[in-house]
C-alpha cells in the first residue's frame, strides 16, 4: 500500500532540471495526499511563470505512476515566498559544493568573482587592473567576462581575435603581461561591443555555463570572473557551478553605493560563497597642486568592510587612466600581492616555505 513516505521516497529521484538536484532535497515537495489509487502532490516553484513548470510536473507524474496501485496523479503547484526561496538556494549551494562538477580550472587555483551591487562603479576596470597585476607576477590568469550584456573586458585588456576550438573546447585568447599571461573569454570576442544581446534567463545561464564547461582553462593560476551588477541569474549560476569560489565586492566611497553593494555580499553569504574583501574604487585623489578631491565622498568602502567584518583590500583613487592599464600609486600591484600572500593564495602555496620559494623565484627573474 502506498503511503506519503513511499511517494516522497519515489520523488527523490526527480531532479530540478536547472539545479540538477532532487526536488525532495531542495524542499520543493510539499503536502502529499494518498486516497486509494489517487495521489496528489504539492510542488513549490520559485516563480509564477517558471519556464520549467511543465517539465517538473511531467517528471513528477511519471515518477509517481511508477508505483504500484496508482491510477491517477494530480500535481498542484504553488509559489515559494522569499524565505522559502532563500532556503532552496542555500540547500542548492550546499548540494552543489558536495557534488561540484569537474571543470578544466585547476583544483588548486583560486576562483574569484568581482561583483558589485550596481553598475557604474568601475567593476570591469578593477577586474582588468587586477588581472594585469597578477599576470605581472608571473602567473597565468584566466579571465571570464560573465557580464553577458555589458561585456567590456576585451576592450579594456586590448585583446582581440577569433575564439577557436580544439578538442571540442573553446581556447581563450592569450596576452603576455610581464612574466605572465592573461587568458580571456568574453562575449566581446564573439559579438560586436555595440550589439545588443536580447538574451534572458536560461539562455544567459547556459552561455555562462559553456564559458566554464566548454573552455580549456588548464594551466591557470588564478581565475577571475567579472559578473553583472546585482544578484541575478548569472550570480546564481556561478554559485551553483563553482561552489569553491570567493567574491570581492567593488563599491565607491559614496554611502549609498556601499549600501547597495552590501546586497551583493549578502547574496554571496546566503549562497555559501566567501566574501574575500571590499575594493573601494573612485576614492579621493590629490591633484597636481596638492589639493585633495573627493567627488564621490569618503569612507564608503571602509564602512562596508567593517560592517561585513572583511578586509578593505584597496582604495583606488579616481583616475581616468585606470581603464587604460595605469596603476595609480601601485594599488593594483599591492592588491595582487595581498591576494597571493594572504587573501587567496593558491592551494599548496600558502605555507611559509612555499612563499619563500615564490619570492626567491620572482627575485631571480628580476635579476635576470
Amino acid at each position: 500500500m502506498n503511503t506519503e513516505g513511499v511517494v516522497r521516497e519515489q520523488l527523490a529521484g526527480v531532479l530540478d532540471p536547472e539545479l540538477g538536484a532532487s526536488i525532495v532535497e531542495l524542499g520543493m515537495v510539499g503536502a502529499i495526499s494518498v486516497l486509494g489509487r489517487r495521489v496528489e502532490v504539492e510542488i513549490a516553484l520559485t516563480t509564477v511563470g517558471c519556464p520549467l513548470r511543465a517539465q517538473i510536473e511531467r517528471d513528477v507524474r511519471e515518477a509517481v505512476r511508477g508505483l504500484d496501485d496508482v491510477d491517477e496523479v494530480a500535481v498542484v503547484t504553488t509559489v515559494m515566498d522569499a524565505t522559502a526561496k532563500r532556503e532552496l538556494l542555500s540547500r542548492a549551494r550546499l548540494l552543489a559544493r558536495d557534488r561540484a562538477l569537474a571543470t578544466s580550472i585547476p583544483a588548486g587555483s583560486p576562483i574569484i568573482t568581482i561583483a558589485s551591487g550596481k553598475g557604474g562603479v568601475g567593476k570591469s576596470a578593477v577586474t582588468a587592473g587586477l588581472a594585469r597585476a597578477l599576470a605581472a607576477t608571473g602567473r597565468t590568469v584566466g579571465v571570464l567576462d560573465a557580464d553577458i550584456w555589458g561585456f567590456s573586458l576585451a576592450r579594456l585588456l586590448k585583446i582581440d581575435g577569433e575564439v577557436e576550438a580544439k578538442n571540442a573546447k573553446m581556447i581563450p585568447l592569450e596576452k603576455r603581461v610581464g612574466a605572465g599571461q592573461i587568458r580571456l573569454l568574453s562575449m566581446g570576442l564573439l559579438a560586436d561591443e555595440d550589439q545588443a544581446l536580447l538574451w534572458r534567463g536560461l539562455i544567459v545561464q547556459k552561455a555562462v555555463a559553456q564559458f566554464i564547461d566548454d573552455a580549456d582553462w588548464t594551466g591557470c593560476d588564478y581565475f577571475l570572473i567579472d559578473t553583472p551588477p546585482g544578484t541575478g541569474d548569472i550570480a546564481m549560476t556561478l554559485a551553483r557551478m563553482l561552489p569553491a569560489m570567493g567574491q570581492i565586492v567593488v563599491t565607491t566611497p559614496d554611502p549609498g553605493a556601499a549600501r547597495v553593494a552590501a546586497r551583493a555580499a549578502d547574496f554571496a553569504r546566503k549562497s555559501h560563497v566567501k566574501v574575500l574583501g571590499i575594493i573601494e574604487n573612485m576614492s579621493p585623489f590629490t591633484c597636481e597642486n596638492g589639493t585633495l578631491h573627493a567627488p564621490f565622498g569618503v569612507g564608503g568602502g571602509r564602512r562596508l568592510a567593517d560592517e561585513l567584518d572583511v578586509p578593505l583590500l584597496a582604495e583606488i583613487p579616481l583616475d581616468v587612466r585606470i581603464g587604460e592599464g595605469f596603476d595609480a600609486e601601485g594599488v593594483f600591484a599591492n592588491l595582487a600581492r595581498a591576494l597571493i600572500d594572504e587573501v587567496a593564495p593558491p592551494i599548496g602555496a600558502a605555507g611559509c616555505s612555499a612563499r619563500l620559494l615564490d619570492a626567491l623565484e620572482l627575485a631571480t627573474r628580476e635579476v635576470l
